[in-house]
């Protein structure tokens, strides 16, 4: 059975995936809707920076995450001198590390449909003087809910399945940065096969009850392509 330490592993999991998916969801709308509708010349050179985490290997971007909020990197500096500390080895850290590894998770999904709504009903809602934040909360959200509802779900799942890059941020502090990822690697290292089996079962079962739900929720996601 899981004992405390695993429960606090859960819970700080938990956590962090409710906190990094809602920033993301904050943070990655508004690039999303840029990404669909600018004709800036930078949009390859953003997409390609937001898209990064997805063939970078964790432990590649987590390091040089390490070197930027270390005491020597930018961020570090900044931080040390707002008096708020390093962000390395804390839960903040985490956070951060863990929404630049997931951000292309909940961007492409959005991105995408917002880009299937067309320009038609936005030019709809514009001819009746609707102003543009109205014209966002009711057309562009309703008509995008599917691509929002998948980018919670893959971004709160993402973040939930991190290893290396938690790793290298957060360390393994327990009850502050040992997550369930890391506590299984724990067991596993310590040849407590029992105690892993029933973090990474759950992790299993976690998965499978996640895509089953985007599947049957998210109509969209049933589509095969053409």
């Amino acid at each position: 059975m899981p004992d405390s330490q695993d429960l606090a592993a859960v819970w700080l999991t938990l956590k962090l995936a409710a906190t990094v998916t809602v920033l993301l969801l904050l943070l990655g709308t508004p690039l999303a809707w840029w990404l669909a509708h600018t004709r800036s010349r930078l949009r390859s050179v953003v997409s390609a920076l937001v898209s990064m985490p997805l063939v970078l290997p964790p432990t590649v971007l987590g390091f040089y995450l390490l070197l930027v909020m270390g005491p020597n990197g930018v961020v570090g500096q900044a931080t040390q001198a707002l008096g708020l500390g390093l962000l390395p080895f804390t839960f903040p850290g985490l956070v951060v590390a863990s929404t630049f590894y997931s951000l292309p998770f909940v961007v492409q999904p959005i991105q995408n449909a917002i880009e299937a709504i067309g320009p038609r009903p936005l030019e709809v809602a514009a001819t009746l003087r609707s102003r543009p934040l109205d014209t966002f909360w009711s057309v562009v959200v309703p008509l995008a809910r599917p691509g929002f509802l998948t980018a919670a779900v893959l971004g709160f799942a993402h973040t939930v399945g991190e290893f290396g890059v938690v790793l290298m941020i957060g360390g393994n502090i327990p009850g502050q940065t040992r997550v369930v990822s890391v506590q299984i690697f724990d067991r596993v290292e310590a040849l407590e096969y029992s105690q892993a089996h029933w973090l990474a079962g759950g992790m299993v079962v976690f998965a499978f009850v996640v895509l089953f739900l985007l599947y049957a929720l998210n109509p969209d996601s049933r589509r095969r392509p053409a």
